[in-house]
């Protein structure tokens, strides 16, 4: 498809005052698509109960906003709304605004926090399920053809290995039927979540799958790997909207910890032996992605699509010891 041929569209950004849904929401503004953000801020507030902020200075919601109008001469609208538990005013914002797109990051995203206690457990369980299953009877209730694309993970197919490619979503199997006649059937790839938060990942794919067979909503569902980095060339056009950078034990990436340690003079800690290969996919790509979704959408006669993304992989261990050359940090490696 020839990027300079497409339609503008109205698009609403479920979380997107957070560390995807920010450039994401400047980005596609950028491409020339008007944009309206929904959020509760719930992010910020988690800042506030870990007492662990972002290494960059986030502004509120409102001057970011205000510099983004000033910067680009566009305009992001802005509802402050819990989908997770306000469905009658999501409702109500799809009626009046009647967008093309929603784009669905309103999940709490990281899978240590998710796992800290029965209340981080249900807390997670409750906002991203009721947040999914909102959206997905939103749409549906509206009346409106709207193409809902989400930001999955590669986690929901665990980290083990089953000797294959994983495949994008779907796996081919055959099954034996009681007169011995074989059949091809695709099925879900089974998955396999580490954590809560993965948990609710892999239940948004029923929750997908259900209401593309029976209300033909058109979904597209991008299982990313682990996001790093921080601005994106939207983003870097002015200090005040620069990205998130978190580096604590809940919501930093590996890179990150690993990068804040060497920083500050702390052993690079390495849980276990670090053999693990996690999948990598930079912010800008992360965006450029989304945007390729927007513009690529399926008809309502197709299945929810599903795309596995990630730029390359590497091993834990392999990326403190690059941090180390780098860094002369020493490495530590703790109990797992």
């Amino acid at each position: 498809m020839n990027l300079e041929d497409k339609n503008f569209k109205k698009i609403i950004v479920l979380g997107g005052d957070g560390f995807c849904g920010w450039p994401t929401s400047l980005h596609l503004s950028n491409a020339g698509h008007e944009v309206i953000i929904i959020d509760n801020l719930s992010r910020r507030n988690i800042d506030n109960e870990l007492e662990a902020e972002s290494l960059t200075p986030i502004q509120p919601i409102g001057t970011r906003l205000r510099v983004w109008e000033e910067v680009s001469g566009k305009k992001i609208g802005y509802y402050n709304i819990n989908i997770a538990d306000e469905y009658d005013h999501l409702l109500k914002v799809l009626k009046d605004e009647q967008p093309d797109v929603i784009i669905h990051f309103a999940e709490q995203r990281s899978a240590p926090y998710s796992m800290k206690s029965p209340k981080h457990k249900r807390y997670t369980i409750d906002n991203n399920l009721n947040a999914t299953h909102n959206v997905l009877c939103a749409i549906v209730d509206s009346g409106l053809d709207i193409h809902l694309v989400h930001l999955g993970t590669m986690g929901v197919y665990g980290y083990g290995t089953a000797g294959m490619k994983i495949p994008e979503g779907y796996l081919d199997v055959e099954v034996k039927t009681e007169t011995g006649e074989r059949v091809d059937q695709q099925i879900l790839y089974p998955t396999n979540p580490g954590s809560v938060y993965h948990m609710t990942k892999s239940q948004d794919q029923l929750l997908f799958q259900f209401y593309n067979k029976n209300d033909s909503v058109r979904i597209t569902d991008l299982h990313q790997g682990i996001v790093w980095g921080t601005n994106t060339k939207e983003t870097k056009l002015d200090e005040r909207l620069i990205n998130r950078f978190d580096y604590d034990g809940d919501y930093g990436t590996v890179l990150n910890r690993f990068l804040m340690q060497a920083a500050v003079d702390h052993p690079i800690t390495v849980h276990g032996t670090g053999g693990q290969t996690r999948a990598f996919i930079h912010i800008q790509d992360t965006v450029r992605c989304i945007q390729l979704a927007i513009e690529n959408p399926p008809s309502r006669e197709d299945r929810v699509m599903i795309f596995n993304q990630m730029t390359e992989t590497h091993r834990v261990n392999d990326l403190a010891k690059l941090i180390s050359e780098l860094t002369g940090g020493e490495i530590a490696y703790v109990s797992n």
